[in-house]
């Protein structure tokens, strides 16, 4: 036969385990938010050796991360390391092929004598950076492709990445996570 101090025991075993699922249950859902925010990668560039071309990198800057959500572009803060070294050259703009990963290293040359040419510094300063990203060249291309760089000619100044383009360094990024192929290391000149 069951004595009483059974029933209560049980009865208390009971009422704990109500309650832990109730909480269970009553608990927020994860905020997407917060997830998609802890899984953006954040690459450093470093743009001091690139005089005369800081407003074209800014707005270069400003075109990718306003278009893709899982890798951010955000200036090093000096002394710090930087994942991507940006410099001006007097040569055809040139950039390592990504997708470069953070504490990796990729370089971006912005070359003077594209500009001289007539082509546009904001969209040479975000081609080359789609470079350090993982794009290759897409040439020859129409304006509306970022990449297909000087093949657009001259009067294209477009500096948006179209969405094949965005889908494509999304990919490369997914999971908060630089690709895990190995960056192509490659260098691409963008001469004609």
């Amino acid at each position: 036969m069951l004595d009483s101090r059974w029933f209560k025991a049980a009865g208390v075993a009971v009422a704990l385990t109500l309650a832990s699922a109730t909480a269970a249950h009553a608990a927020p859902a994860p905020d997407p938010a917060a997830e998609n925010s802890a899984a953006v990668v954040t690459l450093r560039y470093d743009d001091s050796r690139a005089g005369g071309w800081e407003a074209a990198i800014a707005a270069g800057v400003a075109s990718w991360n306003g278009h893709v959500g899982n890798v951010k572009l955000v200036e090093a803060a000096p002394g710090t390391r930087a994942e991507i070294q940006i410099v001006a050259t007097s040569g055809w703009p040139q950039a390592t092929l990504g997708p470069v990963r953070p504490g990796g290293q990729a370089r971006v040359e912005l070359g003077s004598q594209a500009v001289a040419e007539g082509h546009d510094k904001t969209r040479i300063a975000a081609h080359e950076l789609g470079h350090s990203l993982g794009l290759p060249d897409t040439k020859p291309g129409p304006c509306s492709q970022l990449m297909s760089g000087s093949s657009a000619g001259t009067s294209c100044t477009n500096a948006v990445p179209n969405a094949a383009e965005r889908a494509r360094v999304e990919s490369a990024y997914a999971g908060g996570l630089a690709s895990r192929v190995p960056a192509d290391g490659r260098i691409l000149v963008d001469a004609p």
